[in-house]
């Protein structure tokens, strides 16, 4: 019998994952980590891996000489892979797997550009891979074969329990997956006055017994800074509050580390504040942050949700009516000036593309115009629509579901997984700080599959049960609060500090030099769009400063050719 393959890479055993049954019991009995996961997967690895949640990500060998690798459903830990010589190489992050030799990909560039971060399964690297979250790989005889192993289901109920007792129930399973998640010795909390970071520092209040401490990021702009909300949250649960406020400069000094920590680019705008956050907790000593990701798309907290319900009734309307909406603009110049047939007209045409498309309808990278942003060389080298399709196959992977619910279940893919939790679980990991994120428990993720869509969004109310379960434990300020987070007023300041200008000149030169973008874009993009609208084509902006200082610390030999 020919000899298997033999992966080259060590074991991954990263994160907490919870089992149950045989393999809860290893571990119980003082088995090892390695020991409760053969445990898990010796009947069948799919079904294996279904019964262990909690946040992980596994690669080992099994006794039968398969080789398996998995995340958690919601990628918290990741997993990097590639097949070398028949063999399969495989890491927690691209930094332990890549080697010299290994190519920049420029569709990856692209993805960068329209997503702001890099969506598995491809990375930055030709050949290299990320696995999605909830998916698994199995390497058997030279063979790999990638798969989920978890999509979710939701099962509404049809008729609801008593609101009272739902909330008891949320509640209970709030204050529980917090007290978990929770360093006993130094309880501590992000706490950017929203909803969801106001309600862990709450629950954190309730379950320890010693003084919380709840960590703010302000910025000293106009329209920016929402510490005033944090600081009602502290006083409310009596938590030893922590405020820093970013400044331009910090901007400018933590730019070039924060991009090359991340093992590709990522354009998260959040990321340093959250790194400056975390730096302020551990230099206090804190050794573990509670975040609160995860509420808004478990319980339909954002506002796109009610934007793409309204543009979803167009589906049901009767074709006689749609003619009657679309009648006035067609033929009359004069009467398609009027305001309200423009946002009819405007209305119908946004309404007329199917989701998940109609999402994207606004994206920056496409209003700038790809060839004018793009260099020639560049647009050569990538499939323009290969990121719509992928898009898609994820919409229809929950397509029994409703509208609401399959805008969720995207967003715990697009939203989670590529882009808020990396962004967190990246910029802890830079200042040495570990990380929980309780409201995405696995009681909390089954209670909101089972939660009907009208209790998430009620009318066009963002997460109406959430608000209203919590309405007298959170401050009513805090319910009624418009969500913000700790958003970065990057283009305003680039626009005017001289330093964090120079330095996104530079950035956006450097691309340029590489024939990534067009040099006269980036001429445009500085002169003339940034002034007339920094904070919407600051984001261009902030996305390009981030790419040319990985791009100079991790390859900096990379030139887009032929």
């Amino acid at each position: 019998m020919q000899d298997l393959p033999r992966p080259t890479s060590s074991a991954v055993f990263s994160g907490t994952p919870l089992f149950s049954g045989e393999a809860k019991q290893c571990l119980a009995a003082g088995g090892t980590v390695a020991q409760a996961w053969q445990k898990a997967l010796q009947s069948d690895v799919r079904s294996g891996l279904q019964s262990v949640t909690g946040d992980f990500a596994l690669g080992m060998q099994l006794p039968d000489g398969r080789v398996v690798l998995a995340v958690d459903r919601f990628a918290v830990r990741s997993l990097c892979y590639r097949e070398v010589q028949g063999q399969l190489q495989f890491a927690a992050t691209l930094d332990g797997l890549v080697e010299d030799g290994v190519e920049i990909d420029p569709q990856a560039i692209f993805d960068y550009l329209y997503f702001h971060v890099i969506p598995s399964p491809r990375t930055i690297y030709r050949g290299v891979y990320r696995l999605p979250p909830g998916h698994f790989a199995v390497f058997e005889r030279g063979r790999l074969t990638v798969a989920p192993y978890w999509t979710p289901r939701f099962e509404e109920d049809s008729n609801p329990r008593p609101f009272q007792e739902l909330k008891d129930e949320f509640r209970a399973i709030v204050q529980s997956a917090v007290e978990r998640e929770l360093d006993v010795q130094r309880p501590a909390c992000f706490l950017s006055g929203g909803t969801d970071s106001s309600t862990v520092a709450g629950m954190a209040t309730l379950v320890s017994d010693r003084k919380v401490d709840t960590y703010s990021i302000g910025f000293d702009a106009q329209g920016y800074d929402e510490m005033e909300f944090a600081r009602i949250a502290a006083r409310r649960f009596d938590t030893r509050h922590h405020e820093y406020y970013v400044t331009p400069a910090d901007l400018v000094q933590h730019i070039p580390t924060v991009a090359a920590h991340y093992d590709q680019p990522f354009g998260n705008s959040s990321a340093l504040p959250a790194y400056c956050c975390s730096k302020l907790a551990h230099d206090d000593g804190i050794t573990k942050l509670l975040a609160g990701d995860g509420g808004d798309e478990l319980f339909g907290g954002n506002t796109r949700y009610a934007k793409q319900k309204l543009f979803g009734w167009y589906d049901s309307v009767p074709p006689a009516l749609r003619r009657a909406i679309a009648a006035p603009a067609a033929g009359n110049a004069l009467v398609s000036k009027l305001p309200l047939v423009r946002k009819a007209a405007s209305y119908v045409t946004q309404a007329k593309v199917p989701m998940p498309d109609r999402m994207m309808t606004y994206n920056l990278l496409f209003h700038l115009g790809v060839d004018d942003v793009l260099t020639p060389q560049m647009l050569r080298q990538v499939d323009l629509p290969g990121q719509e399709q992928q898009q898609r196959d994820v919409w229809q992977e929950v397509s029994e579901a409703s509208l609401v619910n399959r805008m969720l279940a995207f967003d715990w893919r697009y939203t989670l997984a590529e882009c808020d939790l990396p962004k967190v679980v990246g910029t802890t990991a830079l200042a040495g700080v570990g990380v929980g994120f309780p409201m995405l428990d696995h009681q909390l993720l089954e209670f909101s599959l089972k939660l009907p869509t009208s209790y998430k969004l009620k009318g066009f109310k963002l997460r109406w049960f959430f608000k209203e379960a919590l309405r007298g434990f959170l401050p009513d300020e805090i319910i009624a609060k418009k969500k913000h987070g700790f958003g970065l007023p990057f283009g305003v300041w680039a626009n005017s500090d001289p330093a964090l200008k120079a330095l996104a000149t530079d950035s956006l030169n450097g691309l340029a030099r590489r024939g990534v973008i067009r040099s006269e874009f980036a001429q445009a993009l500085l002169s003339r769009l940034l002034p007339e609208h920094p904070g919407y084509y600051g984001e261009m902006v902030w996305i390009l400063t981030m790419l040319e200082p990985w791009l100079a610390a991790k390859a900096p030999r990379f030139v887009v050719r032929d």
